[in-house]
């Protein structure tokens, strides 16, 4: 793919940059680029220098922390039109990531060096308003999640991520990915899943959690 079609991609796929001024767009066309990544792969990890700035343009990008008892809480995902709150605050403050990314499906993004990042921000009004937008949305998001681990009943919070992830009247996942979803322990999730299938919410397989009762579950 030449440097035309990349940035003929990058204006299809991410139509807000086609809203932006001239001098933008002028920036965008010398110094963006296309960024494959594989699933699975990691993109940053805690200490990593951010010299960055990504936007998704197709796929997933897992954001999470784990603390030094192995505990593991994904803060947020990134997706398609979406940049990272951590990589937007790493390159304003010239610091390190403290968290890691990984892919969790194929990824397409748009990249931009740090200094074409910070000379948008400078020049292009129409590019602060887009990073600081979806830098307020996602900051606002971490705030909500901050709120549900520290004060949220984990049941409340179990109850409303089944509903949230079931398909075809279940949901497929051990009980360790959905502690790290909750940031709890597994041990937690087993709990409140038994009690659950007890009150005949829920059935309980291997891999696999049944939605018997969405009527309870939804309560």
């Amino acid at each position: 793919m030449n440097k035309k079609q990349d940035n003929n991609k990058i204006l299809s796929l991410l139509p807000q940059f086609s809203q932006m001024d001239a001098a933008a767009r002028r920036l965008l066309d010398e110094h963006g680029r296309i960024i494959q990544v594989a699933k699975g792969s990691v993109i940053f990890r805690p200490g990593s220098v951010c010299e960055t700035y990504l936007i998704v343009i197709e796929g997933s990008v897992r954001t999470s922390m784990v603390s030094d008892s192995g505990r593991e809480i994904v803060l947020y995902r990134v997706e398609s039109g979406q940049s990272c709150v951590l990589t937007t605050s790493c390159l304003l403050g010239g610091l390190e990531y403290n968290a890691e990314g990984v892919a969790e499906t194929d990824i397409v993004a748009l990249g931009l060096p740090r200094s074409v990042f910070l000379q948008l921000l400078e020049v292009s009004e129409s590019f602060r308003q887009l990073a600081f937008g979806a830098f307020s949305e996602r900051l606002r998001d971490l705030m909500v999640l901050i709120n549900e681990v520290a004060f949220g009943q984990i049941d409340r919070r179990l109850a409303a991520y089944l509903m949230k992830k079931a398909k075809a009247g279940e949901v497929r996942a051990t009980h360790q990915e959905i502690a790290v979803e909750l940031g709890t322990a597994r041990e937690v999730v087993s709990r409140v899943l038994k009690d659950f299938e007890g009150r005949g919410i829920v059935g309980l397989e291997r891999g696999r959690i049944r939605i018997v009762s969405p009527q309870q579950l939804s309560m």
